[in-house]
């Protein structure tokens, strides 16, 4: 078994990175935030791929040398906005994505160092809405940004101004932007803001609710019975909360106490029937959740270990069946497994695949592993199906894939890789 310090050292770095739904109208192309326009993982229909890869792997558009963190990129508007740490400070960074070139940059001092790791960036990428970009650094800095010029709109100290600790990792769950609200997961130990509510538009204190410590899942929206909800993972537990007002819907207990994290988004889908879906899921021996869900209540449907417990990877529902690596970034081999969304039951295992996160588009499935090679899937209950692979870069991948207008965005320790991987 590995130590407590490995455990923990690389739970959080994709969810953290993991990030935010906002509910706004989202152009052609666009990925305006980690897990895509609608933060399950899936681009927009007109995204389209192209069926194989040549065999030394995509044409790289452009590459650059980035800051330290494990931020996956946004991208909107034909502009892509990294966030990451350059010497003392975090950056927020504008790029044009035809030519990699900066447009421009701002920043905050920094004086993080995380307890176990050795990482000191940010985890959570930015989030574009409407004419802001927002960011949320490691040690609790929330601020909003203009998209075009930089300029700063407003900051707040979220740790100093609810008593909230940093954590083995930093902070790391991306807020979610619902209407005029930044809802983020602080943790603070005053006031019951273990969930707070920003106002986007001055970054007001608009709500806080529960006495939650913060996870490492990013929250994902909902409209459930005709109302926008949001759901929510936090230390111990997964919520249903109300954007406006903060009000809890309905709870129920998700984690463990130890050295464990809770770091995959929450995935909320349809099912054949019709009816909502929740799936939540982390590894340590929590293992997964699945059920139906209304706004007033949630209804177990299969839990456990043996299908599904993966330390961050969020899983991607398609056609009622559920695509994901199985297992943790610091032990053996993760396995890619398919199973049955209504009953659990695995259709197929791929034993000793390796670890990494994904994402959907035009039917197929693109992997991004942590050894910095992607693979090209075709999703099937059949069994696995790979189109193409190929290694693309040398360090460690750990932040969340984008991909937007035909270009994948990936990024490791170092470089930052723009990737044309359209048709």
């Amino acid at each position: 078994m590995p130590s407590r310090d490995v455990a923990r050292r690389f739970a959080p770095y994709r969810s953290c990175l993991l990030a935010v739904f906002t509910v706004a109208t989202v152009e052609a192309g666009d990925w305006p935030q980690i897990l895509g326009p609608t933060r399950n993982g899936i681009a927009s229909a007109d995204e389209k791929l192209a069926e194989r890869w040549p065999a030394q792997g995509p044409r790289a558009a452009w590459r650059r040398t980035v800051g330290s963190g494990y931020a996956g990129i946004a991208v909107r508007g034909g502009r892509a906005y990294l966030f990451h740490r350059v010497d003392d400070r975090e950056v927020l960074e504008a790029i044009d994505i035809g030519s990699g070139k900066t447009l421009w940059q701002e920043g905050h001092p920094t004086t993080f160092t995380a307890q176990v790791g050795g990482g000191n960036g940010p985890l959570c990428a930015a989030v574009v809405i409407d004419d802001v970009v927002i960011s949320f650094g490691a040690q609790g800095v929330l601020s909003c940004h203009d998209a075009a010029t930089g300029g700063l709109r407003w900051r707040r100290d979220t740790h100093r101004d609810f008593g909230a600790q940093e954590g083995y990792f930093g902070a790391g769950s991306t807020p979610l932007v619902a209407g005029g609200t930044v809802i983020v997961n602080v943790g603070g130990t005053r006031e019951e803001a273990g969930v707070v509510g920003f106002s986007l538009a001055t970054g007001a204190t608009t709500w806080t609710t529960t006495r939650e410590p913060a996870s490492y899942s990013s929250p994902v929206a909902a409209t459930v019975d005709g109302r926008t909800c949001m759901v929510m993972v936090t230390r111990y537990q997964c919520l249903l909360i109300e954007p406006e007002g903060g009000k809890v819907r309905w709870q129920f207990p998700f984690g463990m106490r130890g050295p464990t994290v809770n770091a995959a988004s929450p995935v909320v889908f349809r099912a054949g029937d019709g009816g909502m879906r929740l799936l939540v899921t982390a590894s340590y021996g929590i293992g997964s959740v699945c059920g139906g869900f209304h706004a007033d209540s949630f209804r177990r449907t299969w839990e456990g270990t043996d299908s599904l417990a993966t330390q961050y990877c969020t899983p991607i529902v398609i056609d009622d069946h559920i695509y994901a690596i199985d297992g943790r970034d610091d032990g053996p081999a993760g396995d890619f497994v398919c199973i049955e969304a209504a009953t659990g039951r695995i259709a197929w295992r791929e034993r000793s695949f390796g670890y990494g996160t994904m994402l959907s588009a035009d039917g197929k499935l693109v992997v991004a592993k942590t050894n910095g090679e992607i693979v090209l899937v075709r999703p099937s209950p059949e069994g696995l199906r790979v189109l193409s692979r190929a290694r693309v870069l040398e360090g460690t991948l750990r932040a969340l894939p984008a991909l937007a207008a035909g270009r994948l965005f990936i990024r490791d320790d170092t470089t930052l890789a723009c990737l044309e991987v359209g048709r």
